[in-house]
């Protein structure tokens, strides 16, 4: 099994071999662009007191969501967590119905019954997060499972953060699959804090990725403000888990931009260090290659910038006429019979 470190993606013509055009280059742009701009009108939301509970984002994490979503088939699925923004944008989620699950409007993902990020769409291949994160991992890997029995040709993949690496659940997921050799893609969002605590306190080893080789399957480190590296090695390990080749974990290092939440200042993070990791800022840093490489003009990127607040303008307009829910419909699609399901597990 190989622990590598991925190298920065360099020329246009290795992302048209990663099967990107230009096309797909200016849109990678434009949802990261939407990914910061939703977070920045939830910081104000939460200011006015619009937002039920804490907020958190994934500042600074905008390439390494965008970049693995876009990677992904259409019929596969994800189980995204509150750093991973850029996965719901990019599969398909309508801004507007993000800014109404922050509010706990009626017109969000959720309908207005769970947290403010804890959201996703099924219809779109997206499972919902809980709190206790890595619990979504053996989720991810009962996806898996389901696509092996079925012979079905798809993969999932479950995203967890460095500090949710210590818990039991992060270890029995990769476990399993590396037994079974699952089609599921491990990605660990290493931001290097978890809360306040430091890697250093979090883990023993140089690289989570290291632990890929005890469970028997590759492991990889990626610059994860590098959002083309990031899609390179996520499209390699999505291929290769569906064309039977097994798991692979994909540890993504980027530095969380912000708090732990808008409640946290941050205050234990050193300066230097976000001064340092800003000079990396994932969409700063994708524009200039665009800019360098594609051959992105000023008239491209207005077009792009002014289409993406009049969006984000519109969709806060129409969240904030969207309902909050009914009390009466309280249990509405929580509990579920067996002859509910699609598939019912007793036949």
């Amino acid at each position: 099994m190989a622990i590598r470190e991925a190298e920065p993606v360099g020329s246009l013509r290795e992302v048209k071999e990663a099967g990107l055009d230009r096309e797909d280059l200016l849109g990678i742009y434009r949802n990261m662009v939407i990914t910061r701009g939703i977070e920045e009108r939830g910081h104000i939301l939460y200011k006015q007191g619009k937002i039920p509970g804490s907020f958190y984002t994934g500042r600074g994490n905008e390439a390494s969501a965008v970049g693995v979503a876009t990677a992904m088939g259409a019929n596969d699925v994800g189980t995204p967590l509150h750093r991973d923004m850029g996965v719901h944008v990019t599969r398909g989620v309508e801004p507007w119905r993000i800014f109404a699950q922050y509010m706990g409007r009626s017109d969000g993902p959720t309908h207005g019954r769970d947290g403010n990020v804890h959201m996703a769409d099924s219809n779109l291949g997206l499972l919902a997060m809980v709190s206790h994160l890595p619990a979504m991992l053996p989720v991810a890997v009962g996806c898996a499972l389901a696509f092996r029995i079925r012979e079905e040709n798809r993969v999932a993949v479950g995203w967890y953060g460095e500090g949710a690496s210590a818990r039991g659940d992060a270890h029995e997921a990769m476990n399993f699959a590396g037994v079974r050799q699952l089609p599921v893609v491990f990605i660990c969002d290493n931001n290097q804090w978890a809360y306040s605590t430091p890697t250093h306190l979090e883990y023993a080893c140089e690289h989570l990725a290291d632990r890929a080789q005890a469970y028997g399957f590759d492991g990889v480190v990626v610059d994860g403000t590098d959002v083309l590296a990031v899609y390179r090695e996520a499209k390699r390990a999505i291929e290769k888990a569906r064309t039977g080749g097994g798991p692979t974990l994909i540890e993504s290092l980027t530095l969380r931009m912000e708090g732990h939440a808008v409640h946290d200042d941050a205050f234990y993070v050193p300066k230097e260090m976000f001064e340092e990791w800003a000079k990396s800022d994932p969409i700063e840093r994708y524009r200039s290659w665009l800019n360098a490489h594609a051959d992105m003009t000023q008239d491209e990127e207005d077009e792009i910038l002014g289409g993406v607040k009049r969006l984000l303008n519109e969709a806060l307009a129409r969240a904030e006429e969207s309902p909050l829910p009914d009390a009466g419909k309280l249990t509405d699609g929580v509990f579920a019979t067996p002859e509910d399901l699609d598939t019912p597990h007793h036949k």
